[in-house]
Order: structure tokens, then C-alpha cells, then sequence
């Protein structure tokens, strides 16, 4: 800093007062040093200024904290100020229209997460005549991934060919990346099939394309082209690899995989090893994802958070909870991903006093506005037979989205309490949140095991009036709640007004509803009925159909339709069914044949 004044006085003795390239500079070295005031007094006495002092002076305020100068130098009105995204928001919006500044704008409005006005802005620059360059291109596309915006994807993607901008790599990769983002899988491969030339990030992209459902020799075959190429693989190429590994359960491509980063010499990276743990847990080899934990020299939070994680989907939640202290121990700083897979340790292993503790450690460290967090330590709760404490650590996020709500309203239905999963309906309401066709379904759970006839009326109006009373998943749901409720009539309304009336799900509810009335032929109508519709039915559609003839003592008919499954539709019995025909045998007197069933069916037999 003594240098740099002394550099300052010598430029004022020497002339360069007036020289903007050397003021300039001064503006930013005051800045960087962190004598903001100086840097603005030079600015100040500057006769002439261009787009680089602005830039400067504005850069230097942010970086330092000192938001309001930022604002007076950008004209931006303090009072405008709401949040911290609306105030960049504002910012940009105020300098937008100087030409040189809007390739900066469109990615900061990309880096603020607001994706549609970065896409307006790069709309602007090019009716305007604006030339996007490949920057430019790059964060528009980023800013179509934000909003989810294909249609103007795809236009962008045509003025890079019109541009001819195809030997750009960096565009091309965005390209395949904004694609796979908006779910255009067959038009990433195409774009990917068409480069020219590729770098290993394009092949990072596609490799993280692959579903776990698709044929890993397929992303085998894909990496040994990347091999040929004579590209490297990276450490990212690994960390990808090792997850499609872990999400399609095949470990022994991850060995060979492994032994490649072994010979690449990035086994030790930190993104390899923490992946490579999350691939032997999902394979349940715990022991070799012990074993490469183990060997981390400078273990860091994510290796610790995927053991803990690992542990938890293999069930092995006393090994997690002593990973979690080791972690303690260790001086390694938890986050939120840490926090929550203890949470969900907790919870899973019913470990009260732990629980009570990870809750105290949210506290103290204000954790407990994530809305991760938030949803454990309900479901916490609510498995301990709390409510009101889960309603307490639900009131205390202050953004509640849907999928907090989902959760939430799962959560009191699953575990029975089924008032208070309806009050959760109305707070939604109240907070002007619309349901979706989850929530609506396990409301009308609550109200079918609660019996409570008034609510699921109440919520069917809703559901409607919400559109949501056709989708298949709530409509099989209405007509549960309004048999259980003892309403036959309302639930052959429902059925009937349902568009997906043609779905196996809808049909199964109605003869279970007509089953556990005793209503036999009309159960077994319907299963014809659905036959005329070529409908296949479901393992579900005959432990439904079997249960009705089991209520009416109609014997033979069970057993006739337990002998189609497999001559007719191909179906293997399940232990379901096998039950099912065993009770019906049981209860009507026919003994010998039920212990010869549960002797020669295909399953050990069950309490």
C-alpha cells in the first residue's frame, strides 16, 4: 500500500493525472488494498472516464462490502433493496443498456439464478444487432437450463449454426449440457455426434447423460471410445463413472474403473474418493468403501458425509452414527448434507437422545431454516410421537416450498396421525400454496383411515376445483376414502368421472371398494368390464377380486380366477395372492386344501 502511494504521487508529478489507463489502475489498486475511499476519490477527480473505471470502482465496492457505494456509483436507489437477488437484479437492470456491459449482465443475471431475464437480455442484444459472442451464447444457455426454456434453447442452437460456431467447444458442451437439462436426451447424443472436435469436458457431459436403468455396457462402449481418442480422463470423468456405476449396482466395472484411476493417478482426489464410496455402498460392499475411507490421508466433509450416507442406505446406522463422531472428533466442519444424513440415521434407528442432540447442534449453528434439515427433524417428531414439535420445527421456515409440504404431509399420514396431516392441508392453503396430486393423495389417505367422510368431501371439492381429481393417483385415492367412509355410491361417482378411468390403478380401487362391501358381483362385473377394455390386470386387480369371493364364500370362482393368472395372463402368483387364496380356502372350510397350497406354493410360508 506504501508503494502504491508513492507509485500515485509520482504519476501526479509526472503528468499522468489525466491518463486514463493509469487512473484506472489506481482505482483498483486502492481497491484491492482495501482503501475503498481512495479509489473513489480518484475516481471523483477524474476528467474523463470510461467503461473499465466504472467497472472498477463498482467490482471494488462489492468486493469490499461496501454495498452503498456500489449503489451510487450503478444510480441504483437504496429503498429498491428487498433481497439480496433483487438488489443484483436491480443493479443490472440499471446498467443494461450499455453495450459493452451486456455480456456481463447475461451471466450475472445466470449466476443470481434468474434465468428468464438473462435470456430476455441476450433476446435484446440480438434484435438490437447486438453481436452475441461465444460468452454471450454460453450464459444464454445457461439461462435456458434456469427457466427450462427448450424453445429458446433450440433458437439459440440455430443462430450457433447460422454463426457458425460449431468448431467452438465451450458453446457446443453448453449446448449438450442445456439439452440433457430439458430432458432432450436424443438431441444432446446428436449434438455430441456432430462435433468436430471434442474436449473431455464434452465427454464428462454426455457420460453424465446415462439413466441407471440404460445397459451400463453402453456407457462402457462410450468409454472406450473416449480412450481412443487419446484424451485423459480427469477426475470429474471418474467421479461421474463411479456414480452411473453406484446407481446401476454394477461393481465390477467400478473395479475396473478403479484401477484406471489408480493408473491415472487420481485415485487420491477428493471428488474420486467420495464417489467412489458412494459406488461400493450402493453396491453393498461396505467393507471396500470402509476401506478407501480409511486410506483418505486428509479426509474432508464429503467422504464423511458419503460413508455416513452409505451406512444409511445399507440400514447400518449404528456404523453411521460412529462415523458422524469420529467426524466430531476429527475437527471436520459439518454442513448441511452432514446434518441430515445423521438426521436421517436418527430416524430410521428410532435413536431418541441422539436426535435431541443433532437438534441442539441445528440450533446452535442456525441450521434450522434449511428446509432439509427441517423436513428430518419433522419426520424426526413425528416418528417419536411428537407432533406438536414437529409443527414447531415446521413453523420455523420461513420459505416453505411444495416438496417441504409433501413431506410433511406424508409424514403425519404415514405414522398415523391423520388430523394432523389434514390441519397441514389447511396451513398450505392458508400460505396460498396450491397442492399437487401427492399431497392430495395422502390427505384423502388420512381421511379414508380416519373415516372421516365430512374432510374428504370438503377435499374432493378442492381437488376438482384444482383440476387434480382426474389424475390417477388421486382418483384411486377418492375412491378409497369414500369406501372406507362407507360411501359406495360417491366412490362409483368418482370412478366414473375419472379420465384415467382405463387405468388398471382406477380399477383395482373400485372392486377393492366393492370387495370390502360384500358387493361381489358388481366386483366381479368390473373385472369384466376391464377385460373388455384390454386392460392387463395387476397382481393387485386379483387379491381384490379373489378378497370379494372370499367375502361371498364363492369358492370356486377364487380358485378359477387364481388358475387364469398365469394360463390367461402370464402372471406369476404372488405371496400376496397365495395368501389371499389360503384365507379364502380357510374361512370356508376347506382346511386340506389350504395346507396343501401353503405346502406346495413357491414361498416359505409367513406368521
Amino acid at each position: 500500500m506504501v508503494v502504491g502511494a508513492q507509485a500515485h504521487c509520482r504519476a501526479v508529478k509526472l503528468g499522468f493525472r489525466d491518463d486514463v489507463f493509469v487512473q484506472n489502475h489506481l482505482i483498483n489498486m486502492y481497491s484491492r488494498c482495501g482503501t475503498l475511499g481512495d479509489g473513489l476519490k480518484v475516481f471523483d477527480e477524474m476528467p474523463r472516464r470510461n467503461l473499465v473505471s466504472w467497472t472498477s470502482l463498482i467490482s471494488g465496492a462489492v468486493c469490499s462490502g461496501e454495498l452503498d457505494v456500489g449503489f451510487r456509483v450503478s444510480g441504483v436507489d437504496e429503498e429498491w433493496v428487498k433481497a439480496e437477488r433483487v438488489f443484483y437484479w436491480q443493479c443490472f437492470e440499471s446498467m443494461r443498456h450499455h453495450r459493452g456491459l451486456r455480456v456481463g449482465y447475461v451471466r450475472g443475471y445466470v449466476l443470481c439464478g434468474c434465468g428468464i431475464e438473462a435470456m430476455r437480455l441476450a433476446s435484446s442484444m440480438k434484435t438490437e444487432g447486438v453481436i452475441m459472442d461465444e460468452f454471450t451464447l454460453i450464459n444464454a444457455l445457461k439461462g435456458c437450463i434456469l427457466f427450462g426454456n427448450l424453445c429458446y434453447g433450440k433458437q439459440l442452437h440455430g443462430l450457433i449454426m447460422c454463426r457458425g460456431m460449431q468448431s467452438r467447444i465451450p458453446v457446443m458442451n453448453s449446448l449438450i449440457d442445456m439439452y440433457l437439462k430439458n430432458g432432450q436426451e436424443m438431441y444432446a447424443f446428436e449434438v455430441f455426434d456432430r462435433m468436430l472436435k471434442k474436449d473431455v469436458i464434452s465427454w464428462n457431459t454426455i457420460f453424465g447423460a446415462f439413466h441407471e436403468e440404460w445397459d451400463v455396457t453402453k456407457v462402457a462402449g462410450l468409454f472406450r471410445k473416449f480412450m481412443l481418442t487419446g484424451l485423459k480422463p480427469n477426475e470429474v470423468t471418474f467421479s461421474v463413472l463411479f456414480r452411473k456405476c453406484g446407481n446401476a449396482c454394477d461393481l465390477n466395472m467400478g473395479l475396473q474403473l478403479c484401477c484406471l484411476a489408480v493408473h491415472f493417478g487420481l485415485f487420491h482426489r477428493s471428488t474420486v474418493t467420495s464417489s467412489l464410496i458412494n459406488m461400493f455402498a450402493r453396491c453393498n460392499a461396505l467393507l471396500m468403501a470402509r476401506l478407501v475411507f480409511d486410506s483418505i490421508l486428509s479426509k474432508g466433509t464429503g467422504d464423511f458425509n458419503e460413508l455416513i450416507s452409505g451406512y444409511n442406505l445399507n440400514c447400518c446406522y449404528p456404523e453411521a452414527l460412529q462415523v458422524f463422531c469420529n467426524l466430531l472428533s476429527s475437527g471436520v466442519e459439518t454442513n448441511v448434507f452432514t446434518i441430515a444424513s445423521i438426521l436421517e440415521t436418527c430416524v430410521e434407528s428410532g435413536n431418541e437422545k441422539m436426535g435431541r442432540q443433532i437438534h441442539g447442534l441445528i440450533i446452535k449453528r442456525v441450521l434450522s431454516g434449511d428446509n432439509r434439515i427441517c423436513c428430518w427433524l419433522v419426520k424426526f417428531y413425528i416418528r417419536l410421537g411428537c407432533p406438536d414439535a414437529a409443527f414447531l420445527c415446521f413453523h420455523a421456515l420461513e420459505k416453505l416450498d411444495l416438496a417441504c409440504w409433501g413431506i410433511v404431509v406424508s409424514s403425519f399420514n404415514g405414522s398415523g396421525f391423520h388430523s394432523e396431516a389434514i390441519r397441514s392441508l389447511n396451513l398450505l392453503l392458508e400460505a396460498d400454496v396450491k397442492p399437487d396430486e401427492f399431497i392430495f393423495g395422502s390427505i384423502f389417505n388420512s381421511c379414508a383411515n380416519s373415516s372421516s367422510f365430512n374432510q374428504a368431501k370438503s377435499v374432493h371439492s378442492l381437488a376438482t376445483k384444482t383440476g387434480y381429481d382426474t389424475h390417477v393417483y388421486v382418483a384411486s385415492s377418492i375412491i378409497d376414502a369414500y369406501a372406507k367412509c362407507g360411501d359406495i355410491p360417491n366412490a362409483r361417482i368418482a370412478f366414473n368421472q375419472s379420465s384415467g378411468s382405463d387405468d388398471v390403478v382406477i380399477f383395482n380401487s373400485m372392486i377393492m371398494a366393492y370387495a370390502h362391501h360384500g358387493l361381489v358381483r358388481e366386483a366381479l362385473e368390473l373385472f369384466d368390464r376391464m377385460k373388455l377394455a384390454n386392460l392387463c390386470p395387476s397382481h393387485a386387480t386379483f387379491i381384490s377380486v379373489i378378497s370379494a369371493c372370499d367375502h361371498m364364500g364363492c369358492v370356486d370362482q377364487g380358485c378359477a380366477l387364481f388358475e387364469s393368472m398365469k394360463s390367461d395372463y402370464g402372471l406369476e402368483p404372488s405371496p400376496g395372492v397365495f395368501g389371499c387364496l389360503v384365507d379364502m380356502l380357510s374361512r370356508n372350510g376347506y382346511l386340506e386344501s389350504a395346507k396343501g397350497l401353503i405346502e406346495t406354493m413357491p414361498f416359505s410360508p409367513w406368521p
